[in-house]
Formats: structure tokens, sequence, C-alpha cells
């Protein structure tokens, strides 16, 4: 692939940035190109140093503000068909509690998902305070001559500390988890603002 085809396939993923982004993004790309060409690489060599498209594009998208991207959706692009208004006013009764429904849904998985997420860190914590607890407990028995009693608290606090450090690396996996799920999410969100060419 040549620079012209490269960043005409660029162009095309960013087509909802807004104007300047977008030829400040192509300015930029161009110029790396050119460098590398500069460098004594050829031109197909060049822009295959630069990765694939569609990673590129994912990159700018995530990096770009949603306002930026919402304002450029709904700037008008000239005058709209009368039909076409009146469906949009004579639907609206019908399309916008569908769209908040729908935002209310999503949102509200987010929040039971991240809910989840919080009570197994209580879970963890509440395991390691119960550990600490138990040791605690057996030791002080110990010292006061119940020996049966101190040494089945130290076994059960011993066992809730190697549950509470399983359980550690679980509660982290997840929270990873659900924080690049959540990066996910707000690059589909970026993407549905991108217009599609057709």
């Amino acid at each position: 692939m040549n620079k012209q085809q490269y960043l005409s396939r660029l162009e095309k993923a960013l087509s909802g940035l807004p104007a300047d982004d977008l030829r400040e993004r192509l300015a930029f790309y161009g110029e790396s190109i050119d460098d590398r060409m500069e460098e004594g690489l050829s031109e197909e060599a060049a822009v295959a140093q630069l990765g694939p498209v569609e990673e590129i594009a994912a990159q700018i998208l995530a990096e770009t503000p949603l306002p930026a991207l919402v304002r450029e959706r709904i700037k008008p692009r000239g005058r709209m068909p009368v039909w076409e208004m009146v469906l949009l006013v004579l639907g609206f009764p019908l399309w916008f509690p569908l769209l908040l429904a729908a935002f209310a849904v999503l949102l509200s998985v987010y929040i039971v998902l991240w809910s989840l997420i919080l009570c197994l860190w209580a879970s963890e914590l509440a395991l390691a305070v119960s550990a600490l607890g138990a040791l605690a407990a057996g030791i002080l028995s110990l010292f006061r001559g119940d020996s049966s009693n101190g040494l089945l608290a130290i076994g059960a606090g011993l066992a809730l500390a190697g549950l509470s450090v399983f359980l550690f690396f679980g509660c982290k996996a997840a929270s990873k988890g659900a924080v690049v799920l959540t990066g996910k999410i707000a690059l589909w969100v970026k993407s549905l603002f991108l217009r599609k060419e057709r």
C-alpha cells in the first residue's frame, strides 16, 4: 500500500473527527511516512512500519474526547428535508423514550458490574480482617493456657488468610477486566459518532 492509499483509508476510518483534528492527524502520519522514506525506506515499507489503519484509527479515537465527536456529529450539514423534520417530530414520543430506556439499561448493567467488583473487594477485606482477628484470638488463647481453642483459632486464621490471598488475586483480575471492558465500551460509544462511508 502506498502513502496516498494509506492516508485515504485513514481519512475514511476517521470521518467523524472534527475537520481540524482530521487534517492534523493526516498531516502527522503523512510526515511520518515522509520521514521514514528520507531514512532510506521504500514507500511501502514506510507505510507498513506505521501499522494497520484500523489500529491507528482506534488509538486516535480513544484519545479523542467524546464531546468533540458529539459536537461534530450533531453539527448541521445543510438544510434538513421537511419530511425528515416531520418524522423526527412525530416520532419523538416513540424514539425518545426508547433511547432513554436503552441508556438506562446500559447504565444499570455498568453499575451492576462495578457493584459486583466492589462486593468482591468487600469480601476480600472481610476475609483479611477475620484472618487477623482469628490469629489474634488464637494467640491470646494460647497465652491464657487454652491451647486447644488457641490452636483451633490459629488454624482458622491461617485458612482465612489463605482464602484471602486467593481472593485478592481474583479481585485484582476482575478489576482489571472491568477496567478493560470500560475502555472497550467507551471506544464503542465513540465509534457510534463516526460517520460510516457508503
